[in-house]
């Protein structure tokens, strides 16, 4: 199912609606969370700490507007209130390992700068996914005249991306080499989780 089409149907439907905000606020949260434990225990910077920040605050934007649909609805992160349970929690940690691998091999650093690259790298897949994604999800919720909007959080992404592309020119003169390496992986494991998610509203909208 196309992208737009399947975020068209998500809107249709409450109850499914407010599993996909759950659903990206439980990403957005599992990212702030992975910015933080790669923080080096003293040489933190200032943007680290905004990403992690604005990271966690997307979480509880997202979180909160589940309240313009039905208050009662969502309010943990248990597998029955998201949607496509296993495959969301494995996306973030199965591109962050997977990142790993292929940096080590391409950089041969230590824990700790490992460490640092992975923020870097997987942040920059993480802000590039979200530049198609959350445009595409407000296009969705223009057309269904719905009371949710997400174009804050498209602003604060594309400024994410900007940040992290200096970042990366301030690492390594080639970065962007290895980051479409990084994104080939992100790629096919946003297909498997986006599958997911369209097997299940499939099902979700039978039942």
């Amino acid at each position: 199912m196309e992208f737009h089409h399947l975020l068209k149907k998500i809107v249709q439907e409450g109850s499914i609606h407010a599993k996909w905000l759950n659903t990206l606020s439980f990403m957005e949260n599992a990212g702030a969370r992975k910015i933080s434990k790669c923080e080096h225990p003293t040489l933190v910077s200032q943007i680290q700490l905004k990403h992690a920040a604005e990271e966690h605050r997307h979480a509880y934007y997202l979180k909160k507007q589940i309240g313009k649909i039905d208050p009662e609805l969502c309010k943990t992160y248990e597998s029955s209130e998201l949607l496509a349970p296993i495959a969301t929690s494995q996306y973030l940690h199965s591109l962050d390992v997977k990142a790993c691998r292929y940096l080590q091999e391409a950089f041969n650093l230590n824990k700790i700068d490992l460490k640092y690259a992975a923020y870097l790298f997987v942040t920059y897949a993480i802000e590039v996914r979200a530049d198609e994604l959350y445009p595409v999800y407000q296009q969705a919720l223009t057309e269904a005249s719905s009371k949710i909007m997400v174009k804050s959080i498209i602003l604060e992404e594309e400024g994410h991306l900007e940040e992290m592309i200096n970042q990366l020119n301030e690492f390594s003169p080639n970065w962007k080499e290895h980051a479409d390496h990084v994104l080939t992986i992100e790629k096919d494991l946003h297909e498997e989780w986006i599958n997911a998610i369209t097997q299940e509203v499939a099902q979700l909208n039978y039942a």
